[in-house]
């Protein structure tokens, strides 16, 4: 009967029968307010709604019915008059409830999964307000995750961009190391080629015949044997070195070359200001002197 009142308590609160037997039956008939809870824990299960089957030996009411059953011939050892008392007992306890005891019933039940499903709220708002903070903890944990990515990233790119300067450096470092040999051989080619030419023995000059109407030797003009070279360069500055008349005006453009502040890879020429002479690369084989630039003259640096 206990199952019986359970289940009809639970129908006149609009469960249906089929979760209203889950239910009495998954609690042991523990009474209504564990079936509630049954019912609010598993209202989401997939197979809620499946057909309730039974399992055997526990058919709701049949351990009532069997129990009864066992205790007839117990009832029928009994006296007479305890008999009738039994009887009567069970006959008021199997008698119907009024309507206003089943009202009452289904409100004190309304009120009770009222409570269990404010019980029910409260708990899921804990629930997901520690899963919320677990979801906010686990997202810091992945946004420092790539805030580290992306700076080994930025220390490697850093690092790779630093290596390349490094190399680029080194490299043009050699080039000029490059070049700067490149002068030093050429300066002592022409260097060397300039001493061979003065080793030479110069050629005894011939003696003039004497005018007869001279009265002593001519006057000898003074030889020079150096010359002094003024250089003014792109800037405005001016560098100044001295010479042997013999060197080649190459010897000149080289000095300027090392010692100069004309930038790597600009091709110029040297000119002559008064009067204005551009020298081809013809004029570069040939002596100072030849040149007309003994024992001193002013260059000009110009680009080509």
């Amino acid at each position: 009967m206990a199952e019986l009142t359970t289940i009809e308590s639970l129908l006149e609160m609009g469960f249906e029968r089929n979760r209203a037997e889950k239910a009495v039956a998954s609690t042991g008939n523990q009474g209504i307010e564990q079936a509630m809870d049954w019912l609010m824990g598993h209202e989401n299960d997939p197979d809620i709604d499946e057909p309730f089957v039974p399992p055997v030996g526990n058919v709701l009411g049949g351990e009532a019915d069997s129990q009864s059953t066992t205790e007839q011939p117990a009832l029928a050892d009994t006296a007479e008059g305890g008999k009738g008392s039994c009887e009567d007992d069970d006959t008021s306890a199997r008698m119907p409830m009024s309507e206003e005891e089943k009202l009452d019933q289904v409100r004190r039940l309304e009120e009770l999964m009222r409570v269990k499903q404010a019980e029910r709220r409260e708990r899921e708002r804990v629930e997901e307000m520690e899963r919320e903070k677990q979801r906010r903890k686990q997202g810091q944990e992945m946004q420092h995750i790539r805030q580290k990515l992306q700076d080994d990233d930025m220390k490697k790119l850093t690092d790779k961009r630093m290596k390349e300067k490094m190399e680029d450096k080194m490299a043009r470092q050699r080039v000029k190391d490059k070049i700067a040999r490149d002068r030093e051989e050429r300066a002592l080619k022409f260097g060397a080629s300039v001493l061979t030419s003065t080793a030479a023995p110069s050629q005894p000059a011939q003696p003039s015949p004497s005018s007869p109407t001279s009265h002593g030797p001519p006057p000898t003009k003074k030889e020079y044997d150096e010359s002094r070279i003024q250089v003014r360069l792109l800037d405005g500055s001016t560098i100044t070195a001295v010479f042997k008349s013999q060197e080649p005006l190459a010897a000149v453009r080289v000095y300027v070359q090392v010692n100069g502040n004309t930038p790597e890879g600009q091709d110029f020429t040297l000119l002559s200001p008064y009067p204005r002479q551009v020298y081809t690369e013809l004029d570069m084989e040939k002596p100072l002197k030849e040149l007309g630039l003994v024992p001193s003259a002013v260059l000009v640096v110009a680009k080509k």
